[in-house]
C-alpha cells in the first residue's frame, strides 16, 4: 500500500514492477542483473477516485499513453531497490500532481496611484526619446 495523503491510497495491485537491465555503460554487471525498474501503473483499472482518474488522464504527459497507462522507467540508482523506490516516488509525484488543486485565480484591477505613476513614467519617456531626434539649427 502506497500512501499519497491520509486520505488517499494506492492499492499494491494496482501497481505492476518489472525489473529489466539498464541501458548505458555499467561494466560488467550491466548485461548480468536486472537493476532497472519497468513501473505500469493503469489509471482506469485502478482504486483511485474518479475525479483524480479524470485529471491523470486529461495531463500531457509524455508517460502517461492513450489507453490510460502511466509508464515509468527507473534506472538513474545501480541498485534494485533504490530504483524501485525512485519509480515509486515519481509515481507518487505524478499523482499528487492532480490532487492538490490549484486556487482559482480572482483577476484584479491596478490601483488608481499605480495606473498615474505608469502614465507618469510614460510620458517621461516619450520626452526623453523626443529630445534624442535631429537638432535643428
Amino acid at each position: 500500500m502506497i500512501q499519497l495523503n491520509p486520505y488517499l491510497s494506492i492499492a499494491d495491485t494496482d501497481i505492476e514492477m518489472n525489473a529489466i537491465r539498464s541501458q548505458g555503460a555499467g561494466g560488467q554487471n550491466v548485461n548480468k542483473v536486472a537493476t532497472a525498474i519497468h513501473l505500469r501503473f493503469d489509471i482506469n483499472a485502478s482504486s483511485l477516485p474518479e475525479v483524480y482518474k479524470e485529471r491523470l488522464l486529461l495531463l500531457r504527459d509524455q508517460r502517461i499513453s492513450a489507453d490510460g497507462i502511466v509508464v515509468i522507467k527507473a534506472q538513474r540508482f545501480r541498485t534494485q531497490e533504490k530504483n524501485r523506490e525512485d519509480a515509486i516516488k515519481r509515481l507518487q509525484t505524478l499523482i499528487m500532481r492532480v490532487v492538490v488543486s490549484r486556487k482559482a485565480r480572482k483577476p484584479s484591477k491596478p490601483t488608481k496611484s499605480s495606473n498615474e505613476k505608469r502614465l507618469k513614467r510614460k510620458t517621461q519617456r516619450a520626452q526623453t526619446k523626443s529630445q534624442r531626434g535631429k537638432v535643428d539649427y
